[in-house]
């Protein structure tokens, strides 16, 4: 039989804020943080309106002894970082990075031995920084000002450091985590768009299950508040154009005046426990336990993934596997946070995909977005989603639902002050622009 496996930790990083405090309590009073964008001159962007991190040091979450490691973060690893940092303080976890000074001690005792400790984080496509490139792009260009491959490669490049491209491979969001905590057991890295960190945590809860390993740091992060990245958001036709000037109320998920979503940086770490283990550390009050996991591909073969499959087939595959994993039926499901870009084709996607799980239950089961609160963190959203999911659970309430003061037809979804209920059961999913999908159901602890 696998083991049972429980969320110990929780580390979002959001617009919200860091950390559990800031972002429950955010979600409590219904206040989304949503603006324009202040990073770099969005005028010149159809859409002007993200989700901002407050400024951060990343030296501050490491010890001295790796600061210079901060040298070659990119904004994704960054936040990655921070996530793990506040997800195994909130767990309670004593590793490398949680105690550095103890680390150095020939009696250090960590929570796990590093051999059983694994990390899975989804990423992203990272965008350079264009500060960076500025300087080679000007060593590569003709005299007509045109841009020249060859003298890219002969002269171009060498303006760059030599250890540029480690700021930007995806892997390295999971290679500095585990640096800093001193884990050795089953690592990887997940790169499938939107549904990354969710995939991230299920293949750490199956880790966890089979023995391979007794915690996880897992989760994922991602930054699009880089004109590239900004810019490959707004070419997916889904981010909100005609409401620049009133951003907090721009991101309206299941709203019949749904009008796209906002490109945001963020994302989560949690911390993954067999109970067992979990317990005889001597720990106590875990925020859920996970008892179903699914994972499915959506095709859209009319539309390729340009636009989402208005059957939402691949939400309700993913969704039905981890209800069977979990041996419990829709009606069993008490709160749902949902993909929820606002995005009208998307949302109308997830509708269809629910309806064919739930049927007309679907608007009996409050759905909460936090894209209207935060935007859309891409690799990073579902982390975060799962976070809120898990505190839900905790502290049997459903947070605020904004921005949907005319829902869909058939959804729970109305604007609504934060609520408490008995919430047994949470599901989360993601569902990625590439198709890719991920469930999870959370359950209260015994």
């Amino acid at each position: 039989m696998s083991r049972r496996v429980v969320i110990t930790g929780l580390g979002p990083v959001s617009a919200l804020g860091i950390g559990i405090d800031e972002t429950w309590q955010a979600l409590l009073e219904g206040k989304s943080a949503v603006s324009r964008v202040d990073r770099f001159d969005p005028s010149g962007f159809p859409s002007q309106i993200a989700g901002q991190v407050p400024e951060f040091k990343v030296v501050k979450f490491v010890p001295k002894s790796d600061r210079k490691a901060t040298k070659v973060m990119a904004r994704d690893i960054e936040l990655a970082v921070v996530g793990a940092d506040s997800a195994a303080r909130d767990a309670g976890l004593v590793t490398r990075s949680t105690d550095p000074e103890g680390y150095k001690s020939d009696d250090f005792k960590p929570s796990y031995a590093s051999r059983r400790m694994g990390c899975h984080i989804g990423a992203g496509l990272i965008a350079a920084d264009l500060e960076e490139l500025t300087q080679a792009f000007i060593q590569a260009v003709k005299e007509d000002g045109s841009f020249d491959i060859h003298k890219w490669g002969e002269d171009g490049m060498n303006n760059l450091t030599p250890l540029w491209l480690l700021k930007y491979l995806p892997n390295m969001l999971a290679c500095h985590v585990t640096i800093l905590h001193a884990t050795q057991g089953p690592s990887n890295t997940i790169t499938c768009a939107e549904a990354s960190s969710e995939l991230s945590i299920g293949e750490s809860l199956r880790v966890i299950q089979r023995n391979a390993a007794d915690a996880c740091l897992s989760g994922g992060a991602d930054s699009k508040l880089n004109p590239l990245g900004f810019l490959r958001q707004i070419m997916t036709g889904r981010t909100n154009t005609t409401d620049n000037d009133s951003p907090t109320t721009a991101v309206r998920p299941f709203a019949t005046d749904a009008a796209g979503t906002a490109a945001a940086e963020g994302g989560a770490i949690v911390i993954l426990e067999a109970l067992e283990t979990y317990q005889a550390r001597g720990g106590e009050g875990a925020y859920a336990e996970i008892v179903g996991f699914g994972a499915s591909q959506t095709v859209n073969r009319e539309k390729g993934h340009i636009k989402a499959d208005p059957t939402g087939s691949g939400v309700t595959n993913a969704v039905r596997a981890a209800l069977a994993e979990a041996q419990i039926t829709a009606d069993q499901v008490d709160l749902i946070l949902p993909f929820g870009t606002g995005s009208p084709d998307a949302d109308a996607s997830e509708v269809a995909g629910l309806k064919a799980i739930f049927g007309d239950r679907l608007s009996e089961i409050p759905l909460v977005s936090t894209k209207a609160y935060a935007g859309n963190a891409g690799a990073g959203g579902g982390a975060i989603d799962v976070c809120v999911a898990a505190k839900a659970v905790k502290e049997q309430t459903i947070p605020a639902r904004i921005n949907c003061d005319s829902p869909l037809e058939g959804v729970n979804a109305r604007t609504s002050p934060s609520t408490k209920a008995d919430l047994n059961y949470v599901l989360t999913y993601s569902t990625s622009f590439g198709g890719q999908n991920a469930a999870l159901l959370l359950k209260k602890c015994d």
